[in-house]
């Protein structure tokens, strides 16, 4: 029994690392193209650590400093090798693998091979955990105060100068390799989003200044060369609090003008922007998931990489035609015109209807009444187009629409909301607006809410429900909510309310929950047919008949606009059809170009890694926005498993530059604090004592160690839950 026990007490590591590696290698086997992409990521990380890890190494060796081991990714030590006396000696894991009575910790996995000769002074490593890496040099040590040593070579018997350097060159050489792989990036080309508006965000100061989808920045905060939309949302965030930040902008019609814009902290935006959107491109992506796939064939007969050429036969360029025309359309559906390649790599036209939906504009404030969605100021009701999983939704679900959104039982089996419901009272308040369902959900945060709804279905009358809900406030959202998207209610001439607008027409006199039946005589049956009644008197003056409980009727009179409409109220798909972005291809013109192309990018990325530090320090960043190890590996996987290969060597070039600017922040024990420290000893004259330092870098671990711990909290909560920003 004693010798089992001391088997076990032996070789206990060994065999906690067999229960890890047996299912871990089972796994690899079932999982082998996985396996490729996670190798690939590891490969890439640790192509980034050795070009740090080197920067430290050259350096030492170069200022006389003795390096004992030079280790890619963490202990404990996976592979060991090092020229001896003897010859070239190999250990693999030998603190997981010990021999007995083996002073020298080679441990049992260790050989020696080739002819005696000069014993090298370095042991070169690779860890076990993929994660960082190290230079051990002689008298250094990260982990709390340098060793003196009677050894010349020590760290600590360099001169202040020299170590300096050693500490400095991690982090120069990390922004060399940036500079360098960005050129090799450019040499090959690679597409990006330009830097054009796609979209334009509401009430935002790109709004404000009248900035326009399809407008093309050519020169932003002094730079005009290589420009893409990454230039835009870092210009912005790069500005100073009550700085305008210069633009040229190139308008579609050709013409340039000069915009000066001051960025803004914008709802469900991590950072302060300008308000405006990446461009987006007419082709359908490519979904990964087969479920997804079959829904967007089944809801839109639509497949990845069919391109959009018309509208009801009207030809579009760009997505931002498309959308125009679709927002003016206020019609149930459109015929989208589809070109379409087959396997044979030939192109074929079909059409395919799809069904439209108005919503509310998409207004972040949706304060005064003025910015309700209106035709001629009469505001339709509110209707339910898609139901949110609160429990489930990404932070993308929540922001993609103006969500109001709740919670309910699906075991409970009484009436629940559902798509397509239309909302006639909610929490007392009859034909409620857009306005009023916020006020009333956000009145009632974690308390009951009955909504009542008319429910329309293809087979049955239409029914009057009452639907009972609980608004609550998600974590990290600034907003009750319910649980739907909703849209206005436009397939029924029912008036919620009539609104003043500024500039725009007087509002009309026609009573909460009237319902239009006739437009200069025409019986209407819908909003849609109120517009296009509307449209066909420019410039003159009509009657509009109402009706109310069956009981109160009347007419109002109308001056229809000449050279405009005032009709807000906006069209787009029922279902959504995912875009690829739009992009360029962003490529050198040679070597030099090449080179200048790779620093301006490295010096971008740079700066915006310093800036985001100082808005985190100074309160303007959630710290929620912060990446660790763990979401930079899955972004990672994602650009490796679904994108071409440059486009991981290009964030490996940024990751290679945020590693820089980490790693030389004043805070003891990354590089930049011991820096700082030598600095302060060369002013004194003499280091601080040994108490001190450890003070002070056990303190710089703990801040690092809790910072490490909260980011890597947040990436699991995104990685796997769906749940931040």
């Amino acid at each position: 029994m004693s010798e089992i026990k001391d088997f076990v007490n032996k070789y206990s590591r060994a065999i906690v690392l067999a229960l890890i590696l047996i299912p871990v290698l089972g796994l690899i086997v079932l999982n082998l193209g996985a396996f490729g992409n996670v190798l690939l990521v590891l490969l890439g990380f640790g192509a980034v650590v050795m070009v740090h890890e080197f920067g430290h190494f050259i350096a030492a060796k170069i200022g006389g400093i003795k390096v004992e081991a030079f280790s890619i990714f963490m202990p404990p030590i996976l592979f060991g090798i090092q020229r001896t006396e003897t010859g070239i000696r190999f250990r693999i894991l030998p603190e997981i693998l010990p021999k007995e009575d083996d002073e020298s910790g080679d441990g049992m996995l260790s050989f020696t091979i080739g002819r005696e000769g000069a014993p090298s002074e370095t042991e070169y490593r690779i860890g076990l955990i993929p994660f960082g890496g190290f230079v051990k040099m002689l008298g250094q040590d990260d982990t709390g105060p340098a060793k003196n040593a009677d050894d010349p070579r020590s760290f600590m018997n360099r001169p202040i100068l020299t170590r300096a350097a050693v500490l400095a060159a991690g982090a120069t050489c990390n922004v060399i390799s940036a500079v360098i792989v960005f050129m090799i990036v450019f040499l090959i080309g690679i597409n990006l989003p330009p830097a054009m508006v796609g979209q334009v965000i509401p009430d935002s100061p790109a709004a404000r200044a009248g900035l326009k989808p399809g407008d093309e920045i050519i020169a932003i905060a002094g730079k005009a060369a290589d420009l893409d939309y990454g230039n835009i949302a870092i210009a912005a965030a790069l500005s100073g609090k009550d700085e305008k930040v210069p633009m040229t902008v190139r308008h579609a019609d050709g013409s340039e003008e000069e915009f000066e814009l001051l960025a803004e902290k914008l709802p469900g935006e991590p950072m302060r922007s300008f308000g405006i959107l990446a461009p987006t491109s007419l082709e359908v992506a490519r979904l990964s998931e087969a479920s997804d796939v079959e829904y967007l064939l089944r809801t839109t007969g639509l497949l990845a990489g069919d391109r959009v050429e018309s509208v009801d036969g009207k030809p579009v360029a760009a997505y931002w035609e498309l959308t125009e025309i679709l927002a003016d359309t206020l019609a149930p559906e459109v015929t989208l015109s589809i070109e379409r390649t087959a396997d044979t790599k030939e192109s074929e036209p079909i059409e395919r209807q799809q069904s439209l939906v108005c919503h509310p504009t998409p207004n972040y404030l949706m304060n005064p009444d003025g910015e309700l969605s209106h035709i001629y100021s009469m505001v339709p009701r509110v209707r339910i187009t898609e139901l949110q999983d609160l429990d489930n939704s990404t932070q993308e679900d929540l922001t993609s629409g103006n969500v109001i959104l709740a919670t309910g039982n699906v075991d409970d089996p009484a009436p629940r909301l559902q798509n397509g419901d239309v909302i006639l009272a909610i929490g007392g308040v009859e034909n409620p607006t857009y306005k009023d369902v916020r006020g009333v959900t956000t009145e009632h945060k974690d308390k009951e809410l009955l909504v009542k709804v008319l429910r329309e279905d293809p087979n049955a009358p239409e029914q009057i429900l009452t639907v009972s809900v609980t608004p609550t406030q998600p974590e990290g959202r600034d907003r009750v909510m319910i649980g739907f998207i909703p849209a206005l209610d436009v397939e029924h001439p029912v008036v919620a309310a009539t609104i003043s607008a500024e500039g725009g027409p007087p509002k009309l006199d026609i009573p909460r929950g009237a319902t239009i039946t006739a437009v200069d005589g025409a019986p209407v049956s819908s909003f849609y047919d109120v517009v296009r009644e509307i449209k066909r008197y420019p410039g003159e003056r009509i009657t509009i008949d109402w009706r109310l409980d069956g009981e109160r009727a009347g007419n109002v009179a109308l001056n229809v606009a000449a050279g405009g409409d005032f009709i807000t109220v906006e069209s787009n798909f029922v279902h959504t059809i995912p875009f690829n972005r739009l992009e360029r291809n962003f490529k050198a013109g040679g070597p030099v170009d090449a080179v200048l192309m790779g620093y301006r990018k490295t010096v971008m990325f740079i700066a915006q890694t310093y800036v985001t530090l100082k808005r985190l320090v100074g309160g303007l960043v959630s710290p929620k926005n912060l990446m660790g190890p763990l979401g930079i590996i899955s972004m990672s996987y994602k650009i490796v498993a679904h994108q071409p290969f440059v486009y991981y060597v290009y964030f490996l070039g940024l990751i290679s530059a945020v590693i820089a600017v980490f790693n030389f922040l004043p805070l003891p024990p990354l590089d930049g604090g011991l820096v700082v420290l030598l600095l302060v000893e060369k002013v004194r004259g003499a280091a601080f004592s040994e108490h001190v330092q450890t003070i002070i870098a056990y303190t710089g671990w703990i801040l690092i160690l809790a910072l490490f711990i909260y980011v890597t909290f947040n990436d699991i909560l995104r990685t796997f839950f769906g749940y931040g920003p």
